[in-house]
């Protein structure tokens, strides 16, 4: 079920195929016209794309596509109707409406403009998913200054083979991947040479065997007999036998000249099979020799390990995925690290975990909660003298071991477990105000002492890592552009594809060289502040001095509390200075407070922040900004914005203490900056706005969009996913978003709440969601609908294209019609996705004119040849300039396409727009829309996050049914409160 927040009445990759969610650092950071033809998400064809440079490979080049002689927009992709009666197709909760009656009414009467003309041809929506067609690659941009880039991508060229694919059904069915492919590795040993015609075949794991030549059955079973060591009793060397009956069966014959014909651009269905079958065959060895984690592979051999601290230790390892791009197969690798169990005593995980200092003292009640959520499910091998055992951690006792009584097998003896251990094996026990670990079941609970088991090796640390573990990570691998590369290369020739015999088997060669890509560095755009001053910047950066921001705002009423140890006079000066700056940047900012600077206790905030409501609320005065010094200890900031912005209606300012005793002017700007947008301003604007220049934006009222979803951390069962959407106020400036959020089911990743039909008692049907309200809200802010609808959308990984498109775009049209039955506006919808593991590299790394101050390719530099979609709408954009490590470029892959944009002309608009973020004087790597929604959505899970935690704490969290988000006071929505 759904539930709106986000500010109205009562009414959080990225990504290849489906990343595990578990804390990953992939080795360092970097920095940080008028209408066209019509063109529509992939139901018309594509014009016809210049053929990219490419060395010749197995994939020969995109075939041309003949102009489309269609210049009308097709209907959303939809698997149901777009009637405004309906309610959307996504779960969603009863809630009352976006804005009040009232305002509904009258805005819906002077909505009720003539609308763009409609399509002339009209083509049936798909049926499902399966008949989506994305958006064609118009051409290949031209706009910037030419250049080569290496990137992470290696060519791989597959022989002309008969594939096969075979069903696999193992019995009794066991869970583990690896003990299945235990199973097909003895069946292969035993039965290769007499059953299996000598075939050496790949196996997934699961249900799929493929083989480079058919087998000599259509359908056959065996039987295998596998030798384990048994881990559960008795000495080490004792073994045991495990019966599986296996049956292998003729499933299909995957089509490479398919393959073929996709990669020209000739087949518009992807061979998903055949992709996924030489996929598993690149991951066979790999997949034998180190611990795999989704798509990546980490090892002690792979690099030296080390230390993040409380008990988890880093491995580094690499990712590796098969990708269709224009220049024929690519393997994507890229290097890796990940978060890891220590394979110590778990008394000494403990001591780490907790940062005990008296071993000798019992576990506080919160501490023993704590180590049992991040041990739930671990494995430990239990040991002592000749005994041996191998057990998952369920849990903990609640009782120290000296007063945990348990009975014997004679079902009559309690003992406990301190004494059991003295009497049967001799051994005095340490830990004994300790609770035992709990394995088994809580009918059958069996009890471990601590001091005895051992984590085993190789368990990854699924939980969300903590600032020091991320730090120590970062610090770790954090690697320079010349250094990353140098260890890409070094994992290649280790991993040797080639040479590997299966490999060799199926027909595939890797090259070992990374992929030379044509590239092109777009201008940055002309920036304009206020009085007429302009800025052009440089490397992706640039400064304000003598500058002031382009539309100042206004603070008449501004209050002060101190939550932390810096003395009044220390605030009064930071004060002083700030609103100094702000004065100097352009702001008209009162130089007095309306009431005297308070100090208050970190532990009354929330009556500090109700006092200084009513006192202003007593003066009839209700204040435009309230700056806040944070308490020294960290947790104020989520409960300090909850009250603020969901309770009193107060935008708030929050300032570190050491921050505001120092006062740099550096610190001062950045947060004039912040405070800016947060009372109605504007810092900075693309001069083209201004002049009415930017093709597609300019030329008719055009609404951005940018949305994302965030998801709790794992293990968080209990806590709801956030959507959070936020949409441009300003036309032509595009400069200001207004945010709106809602709490939606747990790890859904459809934003449920764009679009809702509710039945109301007395006003019958009402018309609800995000879009609505912000299409409602631009209207009343620049008194135009908007002819066009930019959507970026955050968070999607590759698999959820289709799902996100069909539901998605349909409740976009569904909330236009709900304002007015003719009005269809233009929609292009474009995917952000930045948790990817595509690299660029300069050529030259010590070409200091090809690259910036870190090392990396320049700002601007963006690809859209060999190594994208061999037919659809994408492209890599490295908008920003490194600070550390490697940049990450952001990917936009268009799925929908109205609008008709040229290649030139979305890419620039991109790149231009991550000049515009409101919270520095630098280019970003994502385009701010994504970058506002991403931030609203996290601002949100602070409005949650306390009552979640308290909830939870007690044990395993279960799914519940949604809470609504507080709501966000309507002064608060209306500016950037979340910058």
């Amino acid at each position: 079920m759904s539930r709106r927040g986000g500010g109205r009445r009562p009414d959080s990759r990225r990504d290849q195929p489906s990343p595990v969610p578990s804390p990953s650092v992939q080795g360092g950071r970097g920095g940080a016209r008028g209408r066209g033809g019509g063109r529509t998400g992939g139901t018309t064809p594509a014009r016809s794309p210049a053929p990219p440079p490419a060395a010749a490979n197995v994939a020969p080049q995109p075939a041309v596509s003949t102009p489309s002689s269609s210049s009308s927009p097709a209907p959303a992709p939809s698997a149901a109707s777009s009637s405004s009666s309906s309610p959307a197709p996504a779960p969603s909760a009863a809630s009352s409406s976006l804005s009040s009656a009232t305002l509904g009414r009258e805005l819906e009467s002077k909505l009720k403009l003539p609308a763009p003309a409609p399509a002339t041809v009209e083509a049936a929506p798909p049926a499902s998913s399966k008949a989506v067609r994305f958006t064609r690659r118009p051409s290949f941009g031209t706009v910037g200054k030419k250049c080569v880039v290496r990137a992470n991508h290696f060519l791989v060229n597959v022989a002309s083979r008969d594939l096969f694919h075979y069903d696999v059904s193992i019995s009794p069915e066991v869970p583990s991947k690896k003990v299945n492919r235990d199973v097909i590795k003895t069946l292969v040993e035993r039965y290769g040479a007499s059953h299996l015609g000598s075939r050496n075949p790949a196996y997934d794991g699961r249900k799929s065997l493929y083989a480079a030549g058919e087998l000599p059955f259509s359908s056959k079973e065996f039987r295998v007999t596998l030798v384990e060591n048994d881990g559960n009793a008795g000495t080490s060397s004792r073994r045991r036998e495990r019966e599986f009956n296996v049956t292998i069966k003729f499933a299909s014959k995957p089509d490479l000249d398919h393959l073929q014909q996709f990669l020209r651009g000739r087949q518009p269905d992807i061979p998903q099979e055949t992709i996924q079958l030489l996929d598993v065959v690149l991951r066979g060895k790999p997949t034998t020799e180190y611990t795999v984690v989704g798509r990546s592979f980490f090892s002690t051999n792979l690099g030296r390990k080390g230390e993040l601290g409380d008990g988890i230790e880093y491995w580094k390892g690499f990712y590796q995925s098969l990708r269709p791009t224009q220049m024929g197969l690519s393997l994507n690798i890229d290097v890796s690290a990940r978060g890891f169990y220590e394979p110590i005593l778990v008394t000494d995980f403990v001591v780490k975990y907790l940062n005990l200092r008296d071993r000798s003292r019992p576990l506080s009640d919160m501490g023993r909660v704590k180590v049992k959520k991040a041990l739930r499910g671990v494995k430990v091998h239990f040991s002592h003298n000749d005994h041996h055992r191998t057990c998952k951690i369920a849990g903990l006792s609640l009782e120290p071991m000296n007063n945990l009584m348990f009975t014997l097998d004679d079902d009559q003896t309690r003992v406990s477990v301190v004494q059991y251990f003295r009497d049967k094996y001799g051994i005095a026990l340490k830990h004994v105000n300790w609770p035992a670990l709990q394995a088994g079941s809580s009918t059958k609970p069996i009890y471990l002492p601590m001091e005895l088991s051992m984590i085993v090796e190789g368990q990854r640390y699924t939980k969300k890592l903590n600032e020091k573990q991320v730090t120590n990570l970062l610090r770790a691998t954090c690697q320079r552009p010349n250094e990353r590369e140098d260890s890409i290369k070094t994992m290649v020739r280790k991993n040797n594809y080639s040479g590997e015999g299966l490999v060799r088997e199926f027909g595939i060669q890797v090259k070992s060289e990374m992929t030379l890509v044509n590239a092109r560095v777009l201008p940055p755009p002309m920036l304009s502040y206020g009085q007429s001053a302009t800025e052009n910047p440089r490397m992706g950066q640039w400064n304000m001095i003598d500058k002031k921001m382009v539309n100042g705002g206004k603070v008449d009423f501004w209050a002060v509390v101190n939550f932390s140890r810096l003395d009044q006079n220390q605030v009064f000066q930071f004060c002083q200075a700030l609103v100094g700056m702000c004065n100097k940047k352009g702001m008209a900012f009162a130089p007095q407070p309306l009431l005297p600077i308070k100090s208050a206790n970190p532990s009354q905030i929330e009556k500090a922040l109700r006092n200084i409501d009513m006192e202003c609320q007593k003066i009839g005065k209700r204040l435009q900004l309230l700056i806040i010094i944070l308490p020294e200890e960290k947790g104020s900031y989520g409960p300090i914005k909850r009250i603020c912005e969901t309770e009193l209606g107060i935008v708030s300012q929050c300032c570190q203490p050491r921050q505001a005793y120092s006062a740099k002017m550096q610190y001062l700007e950045n947060v004039s900056l912040k405070i800016n947008v947060k009372v109605g301003g504007r810092n900075t604007v693309l001069s083209a706005a201004l002049q009415k220049r930017i093709p597609f934006v300019t030329d008719r009222p055009t609404i951005i969009f940018g949305a994302d979803v965030t998801h709790p951390q794992p293990g968080e069962d209990s806590s709801p996913s956030i959507a959070a959407v936020v949409a441009s106020m300003d036309w032509p400036e595009v400069t200001k978003y207004r945010a709106l959020v809602s709490a939606q089911t747990h790890r859904v990743e459809i934003i449920q709440d764009m679009f809702k039909v509710e039945h109301d008692p007395q006003r019958g049907v009402v018309n609800g969601g995000m879009i609505r309200e912000h299409l409602i809200a631009f209207y009343r802010s620049t008194g135009q609908k908007p002819d066009r609808i930019i959507f970026y959308r955050d968070g999607v990984s590759e698999g959820q294209f289709s799902q996100v498109l069909l539901y998605e775009v349909d409740a976009i049209r569904k909330a236009c019609n709900s304002i007015q039955s003719d009005y269809t506006p233009r929609v292009t919808f474009i995917v952000v996705q930045k948790r990817h593991h595509t690299r660029l590299f300069p050529e030259d790394h010590g070409n200091r004119n090809s690259t910036d101050r870190s090392g990396n390719i320049q700002p601007g530099t963006v690809v859209d040849t060999q190594i994208c979609h061999p037919s659809e709408f994408d492209f890599y954009l490295n908008s920003h300039a490194g600070i550390q490590g490697t940049s990450r470029p952001t990917h936009y892959h268009v799925l929908y396409d109205e609008n008709a944009f040229t290649t030139d002309a979305l890419q620039v608009l991109t790149n231009n727009l991550c000049y515009t973020y409101a919270r520095c004087t630098r280019s970003v790597s994502i385009v701010p829309p994504a970058y506002y929604a991403h931030l609203a959505a996290f601002r949100a899970r602070y409005y949650i996050e306390g009552e979640e935690e308290s909830s939870s704490s007690g044990g395993r969290a279960t799914v519940r049914e949604n809470r609504p988000l507080p709501v966000i006071k309507d002064n608060v929505k209306d500016v950037m409160f979340y910058c």
